[in-house]
């Protein structure tokens, strides 16, 4: 394989990444959205907004981390944050966790978006010969 082709096939690779990443930002948002009772727009937005806000958007980035185990600069690519601001929310995050009803409500969305199938691989039941349903998500 010569140098130009390696390095397209990492340019690829790369991009598949950060798009999977961006995938599983947005689903960590809209998980943290939809348990803390936030907007999931405003959990996007681009400035600070609300205090609840910024929490919900805080613990977006610590499932990011810990559910998907990705490292502390690819979420805050993903999430268009500075990597410091990420540590941050993971450092108050993990400090909130003292709290044992708070620990659990992380713990559940935690194994939840563990669960959820990678970006863009959905499973799809096998059709029966004969059968006359369509093919059924599996989740």
């Amino acid at each position: 394989m010569d140098i130009k082709h390696a390095r397209g096939v990492q340019d690829r690779d790369a991009q598949d990444r950060a798009r999977e990443d961006r995938a599983r930002a947005q689903l960590a948002r809209q998980a943290a959205a939809f348990s803390l009772g936030v907007p999931v727009e405003a959990v996007q937005a681009s400035g600070r907004g609300t205090a609840e806000a910024a929490q919900a958007r805080q613990v977006a980035m610590y499932l990011a981390h810990v559910a998907f185990e990705m490292s502390l600069a690819r979420v805050a690519l993903a999430f268009g944050r500075d990597r410091s601001t990420v540590a941050y929310a993971c450092h108050k995050i993990e400090d909130m966790r003292d709290d044992a009803a708070f620990d659990a409500r992380l713990d559940d969305l935690e194994t939840s978006l563990r669960a959820m199938p990678s970006p863009g691989h959905p499973v799809l039941a096998p059709l029966s010969a004969g059968s006359r349903r369509g093919a059924e998500l599996c989740w």
